[in-house]
């Protein structure tokens, strides 16, 4: 049974499968900085920092099972360019969302407003599952060894949990990067629409990665201005 199960993942261990899961776990690290801020910029919408949290825990649950399916399934997934062309809508509606919502006190775009935990989760999951149509393609094409592809997407995700976290608490801090981390959707939107329509104008990965990368510096160039409430003068007794 077990020889079954590993003939059917390819495993195969040895210093090289060591040295291309650690491409794979570089790899995820770098294409999960957009992703990250995705979701921290979704799980914020629930204005609830104990509620953010619980989300994207529960949420990323989610969107790890359908990243594992989607991996397991990755070449009957690439015979049909519909699901590239539904993951890349539903990124652009996300994007379009963010930046036609109405503007808040400090007149910035927010992202989708959820009422409840459970509304959250399902974005979540899905977002995750539109940016993995891309990195588990760039995965498959770094090793076709179907173990170290699901162990790569696995440490990804624990990097990926680690990654939105921090952005939940640069989001308050910089005034610019929510409306970034939606331009890096838009980005990767953008990338998976020209691969359903001619593969020859997708940009090359390292173009994609430095205007995502110059993107983040705009976005981090501006931190959130703290007003502190006016010190009351203090009281001076009249002697009479």
């Amino acid at each position: 049974m077990l020889d079954r199960i590993f003939d059917y993942l390819n495993f195969h261990f040895s210093i090289e499968a060591l040295i291309v899961l650690l491409i794979l776990v570089m790899l995820e690290a770098v294409l999960s900085a957009d992703n990250a801020i995705a979701l921290a910029a979704i799980a914020q919408g629930l204005e609830d920092k104990e509620l953010e949290n619980k989300a994207l825990n529960i949420g990323l649950v989610f969107a790890y099972v359908l990243r594992i399916s989607l991996i397991l399934t990755a070449t009957w997934v690439q015979a049909y360019w519909q699901f590239e062309l539904l993951g890349a809508g539903y990124l652009l509606w996300l994007v379009f969302q963010h930046f036609t919502s109405d503007e808040g006190e400090e007149n910035h775009h927010h992202g989708p407003r959820f009422k409840s935990l459970w509304q959250a989760i399902p974005v979540l999951a899905f977002t995750d599952l539109a940016f993995s149509l891309d990195s588990v393609t760039t995965a498959i094409a770094v090793s076709q060894e179907k173990w170290l592809v699901l162990t790569g997407a696995t440490l990804g995700i624990i990097i990926l949990r680690y990654m939105a976290g921090l952005f939940i608490r640069w989001l308050d801090e910089y005034e610019n990067l929510e409306d970034a981390g939606y331009i890096t959707v838009a980005f990767v939107g953008l990338r998976l629409l020209l691969k359903v329509i001619n593969d020859n104008l997708v940009p090359p990965e390292w173009i994609v990665i430095s205007a995502i990368a110059l993107i983040f510096i705009w976005g981090f160039s501006k931190r959130t201005v703290v007003e502190l409430a006016p010190e009351e003068p203090e009281k001076t007794e009249v002697l009479k």
